[in-house]
């Protein structure tokens, strides 16, 4: 058997045809190289060459082999390859075949937040251990970098990178007081970065065979695990599906039908699981302060991940849909259409006008070759993202009023060009109405919100933005309305659901982070 992991959108499984539909795959979970987390199990397979690697931004992996001699003696080495940019540019044919020996791997899609965009930050970071190698991949922002760095360095450590993921590899590295020399107690390490940084991390952490899950106290970031089946014969004849060839995490679970494995479950808030070659094993449950609800990041629904995406027992676009539903109760407008600012505020679009009674048309078609323009690094990059990403539908609207919804207006750098394309294609009348509340705060636990000065909402033309933007009118759907839309779905199940009953019960109470919105942070931020 080889194995090899990934870890940027976490996943096991077994055959090297799979690992390189799932990098395509990820493409669409993390197609702007957001940070992600994935791992692969896999058998030993041959290489399909039909696959396509492009799009992918930023991934890095981390690979270890392991040889048996006649004297059946192991010996372990690692092959680290990292790159910056499209994927077939990280990849190519003679680092692909490294994938036929090797046992274990992890990799990574980063953009950057913590640490400037440059290859030494690229991850997983490796370190040696007194116990061997580990590799590390790490999607969210330590809300206490800056004194774990001081402390790491007090201590003697030296640090080569400006990233707070090499932070969470040398805390690893630590021996915690009461560890046998001769033998690793790697819960003790990782529960002991737990208590020395409490968010924002998900975690893949390679040493050895194992691969352990884990996911920070407040479950800022997601992390689901699926179950890889076998697949069916050429002939179109299925398979028993209840057998597991494998087990596949990910950041998000939409990866999952692409590589033939289906949703398992999430990785719990504090849960540190080790996924070993035949099973998924729950090894602790870190807690949060006691009353100190869960904080996973409110902003994942509203604008993040795709839309087939499952995180706490519901569909990413159920909750969407939801939010378009409570827009129209709070914002209704009198109109002859609506539409949406394609893609992410589908959902949302249809069910406010499934609300109000109105017809969806598409009034903008995107140009798929031009990346999300909020995510771009700096502001002429996104501005010339905004020239390039839209045409525009005229028949469907000429002289008729028309409702635009959009997911979220971050920085105001596209609605204003859309409006104006709209009016100048023969709209009577554009309003907005805004899926989700205004952003006021920046985001310190894994988003690119860096500044309060770069956000709409908090700049004087906000007052009268309707006027700045060339709108008819604007509306932002409420932070209780978007709560309750993202939650109602949730405790109705918990009110019936048995399953994992009693590990939820040791990950404490639901809630979401609200800080981009209200300046409510779940944590103490430390500078």
């Amino acid at each position: 058997m080889h194995d090899f992991q990934i870890s940027s959108n976490l996943c096991i499984f077994k055959d090297a045809r799979r690992i390189l539909s799932l990098l395509c795959v990820i493409l669409h979970v993390a197609q702007l190289s957001l940070q992600k987390c994935l791992l692969f199990y896999l058998k030993t397979g041959v290489m399909g060459s039909d696959i396509s690697l492009t799009h992918l931004l930023g991934l890095f992996l981390s690979l270890e082999f392991s040889r048996k001699t006649k004297q059946n003696k192991t010996f372990c080495f690692l092959f680290l390859l990292k790159g910056m940019g499209l994927i077939n540019h990280v990849f190519n044919a003679d680092s692909l075949k490294k994938l036929y020996v090797s046992n274990l791997g992890i990799g990574h899609t980063r953009y950057s937040t913590s640490g400037i965009s440059e290859l030494q930050n690229c991850q997983p970071f490796v370190v040696e251990t007194l116990h061997g190698k580990i590799a590390v991949a790490h999607n969210g922002e330590l809300t206490n970098a800056v004194r774990l760095r001081r402390k790491l360095m007090r201590h003697g450590v030296g640090l080569s990178t400006s990233s707070d993921s090499e932070l969470i590899t040398q805390l690893l590295a630590f021996t915690p007081p009461l560890e046998n020399d001769d033998t690793a107690d790697w819960v003790a390490r990782i529960k002991n970065l737990m208590n020395e940084t409490p968010t924002s991390y998900s975690l893949l952490i390679m040493h050895k065979d194992i691969i352990y899950a884990v996911r920070d106290p407040y479950g800022n970031r997601p992390l689901c695990i699926g179950r890889l089946i076998p697949v069916g014969d050429m002939n179109g004849k299925g398979k028993d599906n209840s057998e597991t060839e494998g087990w596949v995490v990910s950041s998000e679970s939409c990866s999952f039908l692409s590589i033939g494995a289906e949703y398992y479950r999430e990785v719990l808030p504090g849960e540190i699981v080790k996924i070993s070659r035949y099973e998924v094993q729950t090894l602790d449950v870190v807690p949060r302060p006691e009353g100190d609800p869960s904080a996973f990041c409110i902003f994942e629904y509203v604008y993040f991940a795709r839309p087939d995406s499952i995180f706490e027992g519901q569909m990413v676009y159920s909750v969407r849909r939801r939010c378009g539903q409570q827009l129209a109760i709070e914002a209704p407008v009198e109109a002859d259409l609506v539409s949406t600012v394609p893609e992410s505020a589908t959902p949302a679009a249809l069910g406010y006008a499934q609300k109000c009674g109105l017809p969806y048309v598409e009034v903008l078609c995107k140009n798929r070759y031009v990346g999300r323009t909020f995510i771009q690094p700096n502001m002429r990059l996104r501005q010339l993202g905004v020239a390039k990403k839209f045409g525009v539908l005229s028949d469907n609207f000429k002289g008729k009023r028309v409702v635009i919804i959009d997911d979220s207006i971050v920085r105001g750098n596209t609605i204003s060009p859309i409006i104006k394309l709209l009016r100048e294609s023969g709209a009577k009348e554009v309003h907005i109405r805004v899926a989700s509340p205004p952003i006021r705060f920046p985001c310190y636990m894994g988003i690119n919100i860096p500044t309060k000065e770069e956000l709409i909402a908090n700049r004087p033309e906000f007052h009268d933005l309707a006027n700045y933007i060339g709108a008819d009118s604007v509306v932002y759907l409420s932070v209780e309305g978007l709560v309750s839309s993202v939650q109602e779905s949730i405790k109705a199940r918990q009110e019936s659901e048995n399953s994992l009953k009693n590990l939820k019960s040791r990950a404490g109470k639901i809630g979401h982070c609200t800080a981009c919105l209200t300046g409510e942070y779940p944590v103490e931020l430390e500078w």
